[in-house]
């Protein structure tokens, strides 16, 4: 079965999905994140996610999961849930359209993991955007991704990259 939210960011199109080898799920994720630019300067915020996964008979995996990123930004250090715990669920923080002449559009600005142990992995800080309701939770585990991306659109034009999300259960 595949999770969504409904506050996804309007621009782009669904990528690849891309899914943890078999018999392992995601206990860990990463973040691909453009800093803020500073005043008249385009921001991206949110580029990519990237799973991490694990199997049980190998917990110190060494597996990614990661379908389309943005090309901005830094990928942050791999944040894990304790205690052997699996990703189930998510929710995303957006930038609701601007639909201003000035405005500078980012889309997704952080996303939050639920892990199996009641734990949440938050991903950067953001002034931007809100958060939107919790994704249902997979009865197991997550075990795949895919993003909606926003390709870039040239000098002098606004990028948002990554837009939404979606997750695959095991």
């Amino acid at each position: 079965s595949i999770i969504t939210v409904s506050n996804g960011g309007p621009w782009g199109d669904w990528a690849w999905p891309e899914m943890c080898p078999k018999g392992s799920y995601a206990s860990g994720v990463s973040f691909k994140v453009e800093a803020p630019q500073g005043m008249m300067e385009d921001d991206t915020a949110l580029n990519g996610i990237r799973l991490h996964c694990t199997h049980s008979a190998d917990p110190s995996g060494g597996y990614t999961a990661e379908s389309q990123s943005g090309r901005w930004g830094r990928w942050s250090e791999a944040r894990w849930c304790p205690h052997r715990g699996r990703l189930l669920g998510f929710a995303l923080r957006v930038q609701a359209p601007q639909h201003g002449l000035l405005s500078d559009e980012v889309a997704a600005t952080s996303v939050r993991f639920a892990c199996s142990d009641g734990h949440i992995l938050e991903g950067p800080r953001s002034a931007w955007g809100q958060w939107g309701g919790w994704s249902p939770q997979c009865p197991r585990a997550v075990c795949g991704i895919q993003t909606r991306q926003e390709p870039a659109q040239g000098l002098r034009r606004d990028d948002t990259a990554l837009n939404d999300l979606r997750l695959f259960c095991c």
